[in-house]
């Protein structure tokens, strides 16, 4: 092997002595934490779980790489910061990677290669896709210990830029561009993913918001019958299609609700009273809140809306929201709806650290898929994150910089006769903390 190895020649000497750097060390992985993400992974059976959604087409006798072992490696290759399904062809005879999905790291076959993700990526339709999504959702419920008395879930889209004429791609004149908008729903307490749903570049109309929500609250309640669920959401989620079911169906909602000029008026002079009080004390900011009974030409009753309205020196600034929740409107406004900003950074992991917005494929049902394993990755990570200290600062690290620390990691992976070894640096500088995750890991249930 060494005499093959490439020699990188140019280095600075070091107190007098050359410096030779060539790749000769045996088989090192880069990304030994891995093995810690591939425990988690088999405790939440994610791949399992949505292997067993998809009908596989091939002959037994013929296959060389099971379905949940194609999962698993993908997801696995996404957490450690490979996004790409190219990257199978770099990393299928990686130890570590060889290892997390159960075959031996030297005289193991090495993994699935790019063509063959790119099979699996277009083989679920929109049946399996359906039964995956609800296998998430399942997924969801199952990581409570206990059933919640109560779940406040938070619903947005985000901005995915197309790369080429996809499935669903339309041109979105805010954006100025071709895309979808996929809708993420978390869950706020815990920032747990629900449901990740490809869908076209347009503003979600009544019925597609009515549609989404149905179908998320029916699998949820079949789990759990008796959790009071609570929605949040921006104004364009604030249709009245979806009120109306949510209100029959005893689920409780905040939306946000875009300002006209009956709502206006119906605070104008509250609005004046707020600017002439903040000039009288010469503050900074006043703020008021007020609620009131309001219906909209499209509703077919009264909803409570709940106004917000600030006083600065550069004019006044009203917002409105929309609920049948019961509070204060000063709690219900600034505590429970702007608390939906974090979920903001929610998709941002989803998206930035995760790159999930890798939809580079044809079909929608291919793109889809591909978010239904970058949220499996979500989960990896979320969940590495879950097993610090509750006072730990991991808790509330970004992905990336739980992926710097935990999976990217030099490893020395040797395979002898009755056990295999795997050497981590001497210098690591969080043993103590990885060798928590890694105790824990284990300790999951299934």
């Amino acid at each position: 092997m060494a005499e093959d190895a490439l020699f990188l020649p140019g280095l600075s000497p070091v107190s007098g002595k050359p410096v030779h750097l060539a790749f000769d060390g045996g088989r090192l992985t880069s990304d030994g934490g891995v093995l810690v993400l591939a425990e988690i992974e088999r405790g939440l059976g994610i791949a399992e779980r949505l292997a067993g959604c998809i009908t596989d087409p091939r002959a037994p006798e013929r296959v060389r790489h099971g379905l949940a072992e194609m999962i698993r490696f993908r997801a696995l290759l996404i957490a450690a910061g490979y996004p790409d399904a190219n990257d199978c062809d770099a990393l299928r005879d990686d130890p570590a990677f060889k290892m997390a999905v159960g075959r031996l790291p030297e005289t193991g076959a090495g993994l699935c290669s790019q063509p063959t993700m790119c099979r699996l990526e277009n083989l679920p339709g929109k049946t399996a896709l359906i039964r995956m999504t609800d296998a998430m959702v399942d997924l969801f419920c199952d990581s409570f210990a206990e059933v919640p008395r109560r779940i406040l879930l938070d619903i947005d889209d985000t901005l995915d830029r197309v790369h080429g004429a996809q499935q669903l791609s339309l041109f979105h004149a805010h954006h100025d561009n071709r895309c979808f908008l996929p809708i993420h729903i978390y869950e706020a307490t815990t920032g747990k993913p629900v449901a990740v749903i490809l869908r076209p570049g347009k503003t979600p109309d009544g019925a597609e918001v009515a549609l989404v929500l149905r179908h998320l609250v029916e699998a949820i309640r079949r789990r759990w019958p008796k959790v009071e669920i609570v929605i949040r959401g921006d104004s364009h989620y604030a249709r009245p299609e979806a009120m109306s079911w949510l209100e029959r169906n005893s689920v409780r909602y905040i939306f946000g609700l875009a300002g006209n000029r009956v709502l206006l008026d119906r605070v104008a002079a509250r609005a004046e009273d707020a600017a002439v009080r903040r000039a009288e004390q010469d503050a900074d900011k006043i703020r008021s809140f007020h609620d009131f009974r309001y219906a909209a030409r499209s509703w077919t009753v009264e909803r409570r809306v709940i106004a917000r309205i600030e006083a600065t020196r550069q004019g006044s600034d009203t917002r409105f929201v929309v609920t049948n929740l019961t509070g204060t409107p000063r709690w219900l406004y600034e505590v429970l709806y702007c608390g939906r900003g974090q979920a903001e950074n929610l998709i941002k992991a989803h998206k930035l650290h995760l790159a999930s917005d890798r939809t580079s494929c044809s079909k929608a049902t291919a793109n889809q898929f591909r978010l239904l394993v970058h949220t499996a990755a979500y989960w990896l990570l979320h969940t590495l994150k879950g097993l610090a200290a509750k006072t730990s600062f991991w808790r509330d690290a970004q992905f990336d910089t739980v992926r710097l620390a935990f999976v990217k990691i030099a490893a020395r992976v040797t395979e002898l006769v009755t056990r295999i070894k795997v050497s981590l640096p001497s210098s690591y500088p969080y043993k103590q903390s990885l060798a928590r995750f890694a105790d824990r890991a284990l300790a999951m249930p299934p």
